[in-house]
């Protein structure tokens, strides 16, 4: 399966190879920079902020090399979508799965995109009128008239939705406003304020604006939708729309456990490539109580169904149920593409806990592939330190389902 990615699109004696026993096999490590963002622009489609996601580059180099178009492909942590979107890309089937409900309001949307014209019209038609909420307190991040623009743009959507109207026009739309509620730039609804893919609690917030000495300005609700949807879409040929939307009017996007996926049928899938949730290193719940708030959903509730674990055994014990099902729907040749990074200050390897849950379950481990990465000295800016002078890698286990 490694002659398949790497065959005319690495050069082997740039690599790294070496092994590692486990289970008393030997498992071959092939260390290479395989791709980068300059190597490699991503499209604009991607552009949706959301924690702890990978670039669009790493399912790209599984999805070019391990499968052909009309193949299927799955993320059973789908996140914001980013595999889903680069398979759509690709003119792949796509199935994706999240227990976070938010995952599929993000993904969607972008696998059925509107013209600006559509969404322009649309805006025009909606009536964003001063509207109050005594039971919700969010003047630490909007000014009021924003505030009252994104109440009614909030209760426009419910009605929607509540009374079967709502099309792709009204889901992109949800999604953009999702997308556009906090942030640290005036290209958001709020104040200065965490990255959009982290909200901050009202009280901290408060915090915030006392130590920049800010107060929130009026942001125009509707401008900004229309701004972030010519720049999602700034980049994407009719080509591409045209796969896109192709493969959503396949596609299958579920919400619940990647260890319960009954809807899939055996042996579905040609390929599967995800990142599973870390351990409890982050917070997905605590992060977008803001964006759940804004779609009316119970960010505590979401909490309770996540997969958060706080031990390795744990850990281990959950994926161990995923695997089974990956399993059950992945074809026999088909590949499992695992990307399990590094945590904990590089004190534990993921990578070498995974192999024998994947052996255990059936599949046979190809290798491990771990793309390192150099960056310059600005990447401490935005917390890329996982790696010793100054690079950041990926650690992706990559199984294959035996005939």
């Amino acid at each position: 399966m490694f002659d398949r990615l790497f065959d005319g699109r690495i050069d082997r004696a740039s690599l790294i190879i070496d092994t590692l026993t486990l289970a008393k096999l030997r498992i071959t490590r092939f260390t290479g920079e395989y791709w980068t963002s300059k190597q490699r622009q991503a499209s604009s489609l991607h552009e949706v902020s959301y924690r702890a996601c990978f670039k669009p580059q790493l399912p790209r180099f599984f999805i070019e090399t391990l499968t052909h178009p009309g193949d299927t492909l799955y993320d059973p942590f789908m996140g914001r979508g980013t595999t889903i979107v680069e398979g759509a890309l690709f003119g792949r089937k796509v199935i994706g799965n999240d227990i976070n409900p938010l995952s599929k309001i993000l993904t969607e949307p972008r696998l059925c995109p509107p013209s600006m014209e559509e969404v322009e019209r649309r805006l025009a038609q909606i009536k964003l009128g001063k509207r109050r909420d005594r039971s919700t307190d969010l003047a630490m991040f909007y000014h009021p008239n924003t505030e009252s623009e994104i109440l009614a743009l909030r209760g426009y959507l419910a009605r929607r939705l509540a009374s079967r109207k709502e099309d792709y026009i009204d889901r992109w739309i949800r999604m953009v406003a999702t997308n556009r509620l906090t942030g640290h730039s005036k290209g958001f609804f709020s104040v200065y304020t965490l990255p959009p893919n982290q909200a901050t609690s009202r009280e901290n917030q408060k915090k915030i604006n006392k130590a920049r000495r800010q107060k929130p300005e009026y942001r125009n609700v509707k401008e900004l939708i229309l701004r972030k949807t010519k720049s999602l879409l700034r980049n994407v040929s009719d080509d591409q729309i045209e796969r896109v939307s192709t493969a959503g009017e396949s596609a299958r996007l579920f919400t619940g456990g990647a260890w319960h996926t009954k809807r899939i049928t055996d042996n579905a899938v040609d390929l599967v490539v995800t990142s599973p949730p870390f351990l409890d290193t982050v917070n997905y719940a605590q992060d977008n109580w803001l964006r759940c708030w804004f779609n009316h959903i119970d960010h505590k509730e979401v909490q309770t169904k996540l997969t958060v674990v706080r031990s390795v055994e744990e850990w281990v014990s959950v994926m161990e149920r995923v695997f089974q099902e990956l399993h059950r729907i992945v074809r026999p040749e088909g590949a499992v593409a695992f990307e399990v990074g590094e945590v904990r200050k590089r004190n534990l390897r993921l990578d070498e806990i995974v192999v024998p849950i994947g052996l255990r379950t059936g599949f046979r481990c190809a290798g491990i592939l771990i793309n390192q990465q150099q960056f310059t000295k600005t990447s401490h800016i935005w917390g890329v330190g996982n790696n010793r002078a100054g690079t950041n890698t990926n650690r992706i286990v990559v199984f294959q389902k035996p005939h």
